[in-house]
């Protein structure tokens, strides 16, 4: 059990981190990053996820007909090694098993041709069977084993494709549910409507995974809640699977060429539907079930995309969820720019140079729904996802921009500024990719049990926006930014910290509000700021690390807590309590300590826990850059003020 209490129970200050010391961290790690840049100016880190991907990319094959067995050798290797103590497979290292991801990772490795006898088959068997079995799984797994036939599809809540005929004021209408799960399901629709039936060459079922033969289960209902609108919603997916047959099939067929359009429209060259895995593999199967052959433009299109999301190294394939060069550029920009060196601000204006070309300035992306007539002007998290910029990266380019040269870089700094404020919600808060993203009762639909159907406004994002808002000068008398810092009054929780929604979990939220209230002038003798900085102090670790994991997220699990101290973490406590004015206190150095004793030979740190969420509960991230990129932002915040 760590000790919570390491950092207030000091009687001695211990020595400072020598000066020396933490000037060669810095000098190292900036090394190591500018030769990390690409040749065009940008950064790219790899972006892990749990093996359901590596998993379901190996069985896409498999559904094709088109096995690639050098690859599929690759990929089974790595799911082999992500397997856990417990017998199943985690969704963030070292986390406990997923039916989901188990029944999955499974599956791939008999389709790649592991004998049920091998131990590791065998302990996967036993653990899943445990946990109830495969028909335990959730939608998203369903439809992949009813598109082998493994279950009826009577097993998947209904979905017709005619939902792509209903009118823009309609409850269930895509423009009310995130960007994500938009791109993913309007190509499913589809995939659905066909009954989609894998070519399966070699033959493999799972039936060895049901305790109760799936054409007998007769309640396949991931959330028996007896709340009014899950109720609701079971009974309607009762009655939508009676009549679906019956619907005419001139109504049906409209709505599988919207489908079609909407995918094609937005089918972003190489870099894919949506540029995240599920859409590009929904896709690929759209057009499989519109029989197009793989040589067919489009379709050919959607194969290359996917192609470009594996990595491929000695001993080690993978796919992976998607690409964050944006994100990643921009991250390291700011972290260089902290440093102050000549070096630093040469190559940061370079990979400023890269992020201005993927300015998005004459696409009016799916946002425009909720915000017609507004001018775009945001920056995508991908190379090309231009129907899709997001906030959060916006942000934290422009502060990027702002920093480096605000004058040359003055006329993208105004467009996206302009954009952030015209997608806050009307409660004061930014989501991520839509405004007013919170049609909350659609999270109670039977297709909904993974909670993550729409993209609400969080506390990170918006304190994010804030800090932008507030780097340009907008301070708290500013309408925007004082709206945005009454969203993040109301939404820090009792014990002081702020929910991390797109990094894990606490230790990022808390980070997150405190730059925010920092840069917007909030005192740093301010109740919100002093509960904030006494939540991260509870919470350092006796080696002097922070570190959280994602189990965080499940209600009733101690927050701010892992098994581990990670290099991110602790550099976002590290940045969090500098931001309250806690540089001074003796926490920080032992923080710094840890970061300096942490380092790998080539100056950077490397970590193993997953410390980035895709979706709470659900999906989780390894950003391979960040452990890379956030230590260097508070040693270098660090050295300044004690400087």
């Amino acid at each position: 059990m760590q000790d919570h209490n390491a950092s207030t129970t000091l009687r001695v200050r211990q020595a400072e981190p020598s000066g020396k010391a933490v000037g060669d961290a810095v000098a190292d790690a900036t090394d190591a990053l500018i030769r990390h840049q690409q040749d065009d100016g940008h950064w790219v880190f790899e972006l892990e996820a749990d093996v359901a991907i590596p998993s379901e990319y190996l069985l896409l094959h498999h559904i094709l007909d088109e096995i690639d067995s050098e690859l599929e050798a690759g990929l089974a290797a790595f799911i082999r090694g992500r397997q856990g103590k417990d017998g199943g497979w985690p969704l963030f290292f070292g986390g406990a098993m997923d039916i989901s991801c188990s029944v999955k990772a499974y599956f791939a490795l008999k389709a790649a041709g592991d004998s049920l006898d091998a131990p590791h088959m065998r302990r996967a068997r036993e653990a899943i069977l445990a946990r109830g079995g495969a028909a335990r799984c959730n939608v998203f797994t369903r439809i992949l084993l009813a598109q082998f036939g493994q279950i009826p599809w009577r097993a998947v809540p209904a979905m017709p494709v005619e939902i792509m005929n209903l009118p823009p004021w309609s409850p269930f209408h895509i423009s009310r549910i995130s960007y994500w799960s938009r791109t993913v399901v309007v190509p499913l629709l589809v995939v659905m409507a066909h009954r989609l039936r894998a070519r399966n060459p070699r033959g493999i079922d799972i039936a060895e995974l049901f305790i109760e033969p799936p054409e007998r289960v007769r309640n396949w209902h991931s959330n028996n809640s007896r709340g009014g609108w899950a109720t609701l919603f079971r009974a309607l997916d009762a009655a939508l699977h009676a009549v679906e047959p019956r619907l005419p099939t001139n109504g049906r067929q409209t709505a599988i060429d919207r489908a079609v359009r909407f995918v094609t429209e937005r089918l972003n060259g190489e870099d894919g539907l949506g540029a995240i895995f599920p859409a590009m593999v929904n896709a690929v199967l759209m057009f499989h079930c519109l029989g197009m052959p793989p040589d067919h433009p489009d379709a050919a299109m959607a194969r290359r995309a996917l192609r470009g999301l594996v990595v491929r190294q000695p001993g080690r394939v993978y796919c992976q969820p998607c690409l964050s060069p944006v994100w990643d550029t921009a991250i390291i920009c700011n972290a260089l720019l902290e440093t102050g060196s000549p070096r630093a601000r040469a190559a940061a204006r370079r990979g400023a140079d890269w992020l201005i070309d993927r300015q998005i300035l004459d696409v009016e992306g799916d946002w425009a729904w909720q915000r017609p007539g507004l001018a775009s002007g945001g920056w995508a998290f991908q190379y090309n996802n231009a129907h899709y910029p997001d906030t959060d990266d916006t942000a934290m380019v422009v502060m990027a921009l702002q920093r480096l040269d605000a004058d040359r870089y003055g006329e993208p700094i105004r467009r996206a500024r302009d954009w952030i404020v015209g997608m806050q919600s009307r409660n004061g808060g930014w989501g991520a990719f839509d405004a007013e993203n919170q049609h909350d009762f659609l999270n109670h639909i039977p297709f909904a049990d993974h909670g993550a159907l729409l993209d609400p406004p969080t506390s990170d994002v918006t304190a994010r926006c804030v800090m932008m808002l507030a780097r340009l000068g907008e301070g708290r008398d500013t309408v925007p930014t004082r709206r945005g810092l009454t969203f993040l009054e109301r939404e820090q929780e009792s014990d002081g910290a702020w929910f991390g929604r797109w990094g894990t979990n606490y230790v990022y939220g808390t980070w997150s509000a405190l730059e925010a209230l920092n840069a917007a002038g909030v005192p740093h003798s301010a109740v919100a700021v002093q509960r904030a900085a006494q939540w991260l102090l509870a919470h350092q670790r006796a080696d002097g690390g922070w570190g959280e994991d994602g189990a965080s997220y499940w209600a009733g699990n101690p927050r701010g807590e892992g098994p581990v101290s990670t290099a991110s973490q602790t550099a976002w406590a590290l940045l969090g309590l500098m931001a309250a004015g806690k540089g001074n206190h003796p926490a920080v150095d032992r923080g710094v300590e840890y970061l300096l004793s942490a380092r790998d030979a080539e100056g950077l740190w490397s970590e193993e826990p997953f410390t980035a969420v895709g979706f709470p509960r659900v999906f989780y991230l390894k950003y391979h850059g960040y452990a890379a990129s956030f230590p260097l932002w508070a040693l270098a915040r660090y050295r300044a003020l004690r400087a």
